[in-house]
């Protein structure tokens, strides 16, 4: 059976606060965890599983750092212009590719409040007054996960409209810089991020976006 942690969740991880210092997950209290999770989940022999299990890794944390379910929310925003139809991405400075504007929920932090704040802290934007649609939340496909550590997101989408200009974005906190992706088909979103960027959809967001976009 494969088991692999990253070496940054025992040191940075832990200083940081993203990562569980517990390191035997029979020792933490499943009992709470799993009525405050999004998404139900299974334990075995006192180990959570993930519900999309396999995933390759049967044990340890990843590159994740906590121990079963972590949430998260995204910031999908979309925009037209004369014959085009554009998406809010961010360059992650992890090397993991291009992502929805997005992070993990702090405590008491309703989804969408979550998305809303990660999308002002990663790209600077703000759309006061916006209709915000929230999507059913759902396991993220995440190549950091494991069986044992993995995300769930709950996707909130706005529409901007047809604009005549798309407003200004500036990466900043998780994210290397912020840009508006050409998205008419998920097809030409790729294209466009290869040609332009040299860059790739973050894995974990493939799904979603092929389903969004067509």
């Amino acid at each position: 059976m494969t088991t692999y942690t990253h070496p940054d969740v025992f040191t940075r991880g832990i200083e940081e606060g993203w990562a569980d210092p517990e390191m035997d997950p029979t020792r933490i209290d499943w009992a709470s965890r799993r009525r405050a999770a999004a998404i139900p989940f299974a334990l075995v022999d006192g180990r959570p599983v993930n519900p999309c299990a396999p995933t390759g890794i049967r044990y340890g944390r990843g590159e994740l750092g906590h121990w079963g379910e972590r949430q998260a929310a995204d910031a999908i925003v979309t925009a037209r212009t004369v014959g085009h139809r554009w998406l809010l991405l961010i360059e992650r400075d992890d090397d993991h590719g291009w992502a929805i504007p997005g992070g993990c929920l702090d405590p008491g932090e309703d989804p969408l409040t979550a998305a809303i704040r990660e999308l002002v802290e990663e790209t600077g934007l703000t759309v006061p007054g916006a209709s915000w649609q929230v999507l059913p939340v759902r396991v993220v496909p995440d190549p950091r996960a494991t069986d044992e550590a993995w995300m769930v997101t709950t996707p909130a989408r706005v529409h901007l409209g047809t604009v005549a200009e798309l407003p200004a974005v500036k990466g900043a906190d998780d994210a290397r810089r912020a840009e508006w992706v050409q998205a008419d088909t998920y097809a030409v979103l790729v294209a466009y991020l290869w040609e332009t960027y040299s860059g790739q959809v973050f894995a974990a967001h493939e799904t979603l976006l092929t389903e969004l976009l067509g």
